[in-house]
């Protein structure tokens, strides 16, 4: 690994850890298939997107797409998932330009959030 790489990692774990998390009310359960397009590789985006969803022990995994976006799905309170999208759409590093989210069918089996690569 690169020391900018290396370096890179450390940084987005530290910010990931620094985020404040609101109390969470819904308790509705459910799954996203969501899309980030704009300059969401190479920045960190997997890795913000996988520490932030470890701290709010969410389930499922995100992954690079070969036409530059970053996919996940993203299992868990329907306001938390809102809240982890929306702290990746404000991050200064990364330049989303367009999200889309649609439902999926919950998955059991699924107990660890994963970066796929």
């Amino acid at each position: 690994m690169s020391v900018f790489k290396k370096l890179r990692n450390e940084y987005v774990i530290w910010h990931a850890n620094r985020i404040k998390f609101p109390i969470f009310v819904s308790k509705t359960i459910l799954r996203k298939k969501v899309t980030f397009s704009g300059r969401v590789q190479k920045v960190g985006f997997r890795l913000e997107i996988y520490c932030i969803a470890q701290r709010m022990k969410l389930t499922g995994w995100v992954k690079n797409l070969e036409d530059g976006s970053v996919e996940a799905e993203i299992q868990g309170e329907e306001s938390q998932i809102y809240f982890l999208v929306n702290c990746m759409q404000s991050l200064k590093r990364a330049s989303v330009k367009k999200v889309t989210m649609i439902d999926v069918p919950n998955r059991d089996d699924n107990e660890i959030f994963t970066i796929v690569r």
